[in-house]
């Protein structure tokens, strides 16, 4: 077997991702390829943790331009997250996968509450770990949560899974043809040029923590596995494991 480079891994999937070409909801055959892209890592004895968002459900955005309180639209986005979370694990489990739902937000009934040695003991069991609820508290992104969750954990690192964006350019590649992607960024890059990584309060938490990002386009096949076993995919931001 190929040496993995990154042992434990935390994936962050966007729940807009798991919409494909619908305009709400989630599309079976992208949640299904999803799925069989995290079995794979999975198969190489990678311990994977993955937190999802809920914008293909609800955006806490969406529910203040209604005239909700931002807090409360905040946690009916929550628990759009926590939706996805379970039909994942239900797909994963389908696939073969031993997976734990985490929430943030105390719902016994379907999930077990967010603990981090927890969390830990089941990854280290062979277990793929799913976070949900965000953080728990409003005004909070799922990039801030990852970011956390990469850190309580001690993820090696964060695979952000973009849609039909393969990496991080100089340039919104969608409008401008001649966008550069750019392989490799420090930390300090990123907050100097406004790279769009994840929010900055993310990306300040994986530079403090020294855990490194990689952006990349999750439809591209292989690509988590191709990642672990220590191919330059997407764009990495920070150091690189062992280095």
């Amino acid at each position: 077997m190929s040496q993995v480079l990154y042992k434990r891994i935390l994936l962050k999937l966007s729940g807009e991702a798991l919409m494909g070409s619908q305009s709400f909801g989630l599309e079976p055959k992208v949640i299904n390829r999803i799925a069989e892209e995290i079995a794979a890592a999975h198969r190489l004895n990678v311990q994977v943790a993955v937190v999802v968002g809920g914008g293909n459900i609800f955006r806490g955005i969406q529910g203040s331009s209604w005239g909700m309180d931002k807090a409360a639209a905040d946690y009916v986005g929550m628990l759009a997250t926590i939706m996805n979370c379970l039909i994942l694990q239900e797909v994963l489990k389908s696939k073969g996968c031993e997976t734990r739902v985490q929430t943030a937000i105390a719902m016994p009934a379907v999930a077990e509450p967010f603990i981090r040695l927890r969390a830990i003991r089941h990854l280290e069991k062979g277990r793929i770990v799913i976070f949900g609820g965000g953080t728990g508290n409003p005004h909070v992104t799922t990039d801030t949560a990852a970011a956390l969750r990469a850190a309580e954990i001690k993820a090696d690192v964060i695979l952000m899974a973009k849609n039909k964006v393969d990496g991080v350019y100089d340039d919104d590649p969608r409008k401008n043809p001649g966008a550069k992607k750019i392989s490799e960024l420090s930390f300090e890059q990123v907050r100097r040029e406004n790279y769009k990584v994840m929010d900055s309060a993310g990306v300040a938490i994986c530079e403090s923590q020294n855990i490194p990002i990689i952006v990349f386009d999750f439809g591209e096949p292989g690509s988590i596995e191709r990642i672990v076993l220590g191919e330059q995919i997407g764009t990495l931001v920070g150091a690189r494991a062992g280095g």
